[in-house]
Parts: C-alpha cells; structure tokens; sequence
C-alpha cells in the first residue's frame, strides 16, 4: 500500500479533527445497547434506531436480561421503528444466545478474546456482516477495528485513493495501516497517537459539529490511543458522506477536505 495514501488519511483526520472536535460516537449508556444499535442501524436512519432503543428503555429491556427473556413477537413490536423487525428481532435473540453458550452471558469474557479470533466468530452470526462485526468490535469491545461504510468509501474514491471496485476488507486494512500498529516497547507510537487524538478537541456546541452526538457514557468513555482514533476517524467520516460528500450533488465547496481533491491539487 501506499505510504502516500496513508500520510492523505493521517492528514483528512488531523483537519477534520481541528475543524469539529470530538465526535462522541458512539451514543449509548452500556456496551449492550452498542451491539444492540449496531444491529438495529443496519438499512435504516440512525433516528429511527433512536425510536427503537427508547422503547426497550422504556420497557426496561435494554439489556442481556432483557432481550433473552422477552418473547419474539414482543421484541419485534418494541423495534419495529428501526424496519426489518422480524429479521433484527431474531437476531438479537441469537446474538444473545451465542453469548450464554460461549461466553456465560458476559460481555467482558467475550471482549477479552483477541481481535481476529473474535471477528471471526462474530461473523459467523446469522446478519452480522463486517460493518456489524467491527461496529460491536471498536464501540462495544474497544477493539482496534476500524469501521468502513459506504459514507467511507464514497470519500475515498472520489478522492482517487481506492477504485470504485475496492472491497471492504481493502478499505480496512487502508486504515488500519495508516495509524500503524503499535509496539509494546515504542513510546513514540502512542506519543504519535495521542497528537492526533489532540487535535480533536471538545467543541461541542459550537460550530459545525459533522456527525457528533451529545456526549454519553459509551461515547466519553477513555480508550486506549489506536482505539480512540478509529473511533473519532469513523464518525469524522460519516460527518462528510452526510453533511457534504453527498450521493449526487457533493458540495464541495464548502467542505473542509475540499482542498484535498485530486483537481484541487
């Protein structure tokens, strides 16, 4: 790969970081409600995930317990803002299935398995695709895992830094190589790390904000550096596929990787 195309990813976060701050993603109370928001978002808006996430707080079923003992067709009704009830309810059941059989029921068994193992097995769930599986890996498990969507990989290819053809795997590893995988001895590693998580900081309210959240528990929670980048680096990019790297009509001009386009060189 590239190290041209690395220093262009350093370089997208480092500007979007300074121009909007901390992103606080992602929004939710516990880790449960992370993997269950993951499942939840897939074809649908992110408000209509909201939808569905308050009523199983209001009926108090936002959790392990919760989800395993409420019958099918109830959890279905209680989702049914998010669309695809029937699938999405099924496979929270079988999500929480798999963790009573592998892991006891805890979250913090299955979080302390190693990266790719765990990716691995995740993937093996009914529904659960790689944007799932990295979603509950970095947000849930604070896992370095970076998440591609197609937000991503619109920015990427109209900035000519992959094909239109490139696979998710590819935009992954993009990323993943560009912040480097740190050694257990070399300080400045993380040094390098913290100075890009520095660059993000707090401006929440004020000013353009891309895709932040208010701040919640999950969202504030302390990471470790490599962890903390994937995580600011993928909602930065959401900000831009949403707010200006538009299906059709882009609006360029007034975003700020705008200088970074190849005609703008």
């Amino acid at each position: 790969m590239s190290h041209s195309k690395h220093d262009a990813i350093r370089a997208y976060y480092r500007t979007l970081s300074s121009a909007w701050g901390r992103q606080h993603w992602w929004p939710a109370q516990s880790r449960f409600e992370v993997i269950v928001g993951a499942y939840l978002t897939q074809n649908t808006a992110w408000a209509n995930v909201e939808k569905a996430l308050a009523n199983l707080r209001k009926a108090q079923l936002l959790t392990i317990r919760g989800i395993r003992r409420t019958p099918q067709p109830k959890l279905e009704q209680l989702i049914h803002p998010s669309g695809y009830f029937r699938q999405k309810a099924q496979r929270l059941k079988t999500f929480v299935s798999f963790l009573d059989q592998r892991y006891g029921g805890s979250l913090a068994r299955m979080f302390a398995r190693p990266t790719a193992e765990l990716r691995d097995e995740l993937l093996a769930l009914n529904g659960v695709g790689p944007e799932t599986a990295d979603s509950i890996l970095l947000y849930a498990g604070n896992h370095p895992a970076f998440v591609v969507d197609a937000y991503t990989k619109r920015i990427l290819e109209r900035h000519q830094i992959v094909s239109a053809v490139a696979s998710y795997e590819e935009i992954r590893q993009l990323f993943e190589q560009a912040v480097g995988e740190p050694s257990g001895s070399d300080r400045t590693q993380e040094a390098s790390l913290g100075a890009l998580n520095a660059s993000a900081a707090n401006k929440y309210p004020s000013g353009p904000r891309g895709s932040s959240h208010r701040p919640s528990r999950i969202g504030t929670a302390e990471r470790p550096a490599r962890v903390q980048v994937f995580n600011e680096m993928h909602g930065l990019f959401v900000g831009v596929g949403k707010t200006y790297c538009l299906k059709s009509q882009p609006q360029c001009e007034q975003c700020p990787l705008q200088k970074f386009l190849p005609e703008a060189k």
